[in-house]
């Protein structure tokens, strides 16, 4: 399961900077990495583990802007098309996860 932080958040005062970046280090700190600017994404192995660092990304909303969250499964991530300057490029590959039996 992918989760896909989306966000528009104002950057015109120091105050609104500061908010922004806060922001942007938390999501980092929490595992997601830079889809695009104001886009970041993070794989988690299962839906409780989704919802987990949806919860974090909750706490963490900034006072202004919008922010939007979204979840897609392995598969629906897969079907992602990622064009880099008319030439195609491969969508990030979810990490290997280790099975204990």
């Amino acid at each position: 399961m992918w989760v896909l932080v989306l966000f528009d958040l104002p950057t015109e005062t120091k105050r609104e900077r500061k908010a922004y970046a806060d922001f942007r280090k938390r999501l980092l700190a929490d595992g997601f990495t830079m889809f695009q600017f104001s886009i970041y994404l993070r794989h988690c192995p299962s839906a409780e583990n989704a919802e987990v660092h949806i919860r974090r990304v909750k706490q963490n909303l900034p006072e202004f802007g919008q922010v939007g969250i979204l979840c897609i499964t392995d598969k629906q991530f897969g079907k992602i098309e990622i064009f880099s300057a008319r030439k195609q490029s491969s969508p990030n590959q979810p990490p290997q996860q280790l099975e204990l039996f």
